[in-house]
């Protein structure tokens, strides 16, 4: 029977499953069915400063007494710790009860407070951590390079305080990607996920209003992490890649890890079809592995990569008009 255990980030994995950052890992009862299910690992949702601020001024805003700068102060300080508090309880909760890694989340935009919660995670127990950054360029007059430092420095400034790997989460949007990971693999990043899944508005026509577009992924939306899971894993090698967006079933991660993926992030699918969706891509892969012939999931990681075929330009986006030019 082929053996599906990997390495992440360092971390021993009995699977390349891993359940991303959501709703699904936020408290230990459900991820306690994601690992009877099966998942090689977890990624638990991420602790936002946007959203302990919000709650700050939440607070504040029905509180009494906020003419008073001592009691905003105390506000501040009780809805903080209580947030960050309960995420680190979330964190000992699990590495209590499973013994499978866990991989806290960080999603931030102070500098300092990517550090100081970072060293939190860590003392609770966190396997690893996942940096969540993104920023939306609007500005005409800023160079890409001086967004692209942000990841830079967040990650190297993480790194450089905690002994437990860091990986980070990238949306698609640079002007070259495979120099942005290149870049992230030498300022102490393990790893690196692709893609994040980001909110998309969208506008009601009828009621003239702005909206969201779908939340969930869709099958499709593989194609595109696929493309780039491809090409970075075989120029950039000194990186794990965890796959993510669109991996809805067993041969879409059997295709990732073909691609040169070490693990596929599964979120949307599970969200679909429930937590049996885990074991049903783990059986797949087992199935597959032994169909194939390969005894180790290293047997055939990359083997479709863009150095490993014959011909990479499929992977390149100027090949559209040459195969689909017949479509008029």
């Amino acid at each position: 029977m082929a053996n599906l255990e990997t390495k992440y980030l360092g971390l021993n994995l009995k699977n390349p499953v891993v359940v991303s950052s959501s709703g699904l890992t936020n408290s230990v009862e459900k991820i306690g069915k994601l690992v009877d299910a099966g998942a090689g690992a977890v990624v638990l949702k991420s602790l936002f400063e946007e959203q302990i601020n919000h709650e700050i001024n939440n607070s504040i805003y029905k509180g009494e007494g906020v003419d008073y700068p001592e009691a905003i102060d105390y506000i501040k300080g009780y809805t903080r710790d209580n947030e960050v508090g309960d995420y680190l309880n979330l964190i000992k909760g699990c590495k209590e009860k499973y013994d499978i890694p866990v991989i806290a989340s960080i999603n931030c935009f102070s500098a300092d407070e990517w550090v100081d919660f970072a060293q939190q995670m860590e003392a609770a127990g966190a396997d690893a951590l996942e940096l969540n950054v993104f920023v939306v360029n609007t500005d005409k007059n800023i160079e890409s390079a001086e967004y692209e430092k942000l990841y830079y420095e967040v990650s190297k400034n993480v790194a450089k305080v905690v002994n437990i790997p860091v990986s980070i989460k990238l949306g698609l949007y640079f002007s070259n990607l495979v120099n942005v990971v290149n870049k992230l693999s030498v300022s102490g990043t393990q790893g690196v996920v692709m893609f994040n899944r980001f909110y998309e508005p969208d506008i009601d026509i009828n009621k003239m209003s702005m909206t969201s577009a779908e939340v969930l992924s869709s099958s499709a939306d593989m194609r595109r992490t696929l493309r780039w899971v491809a090409i970075v894993s075989d120029k950039v090698q000194n990186v794990d890649i965890s796959a993510s967006t669109g991996i809805h079933d067993g041969e879409a991660l059997i295709k990732q890890l073909l691609a040169g993926a070490t693990t596929a992030q599964v979120c949307s699918s599970i969200y679909k079809n429930g937590p049996k969706v885990i074991t049903e891509m783990i059986e797949k892969l087992g199935s597959w592995m032994d169909e194939k012939g390969y005894d180790k999931v290293s047997d055939f990681r990359g083997a479709m990569n863009y150095g490993k075929i014959t011909e990479p330009g499929m992977y390149e986006r100027a090949q559209f008009m040459k195969y689909f030019s017949k479509y008029e």
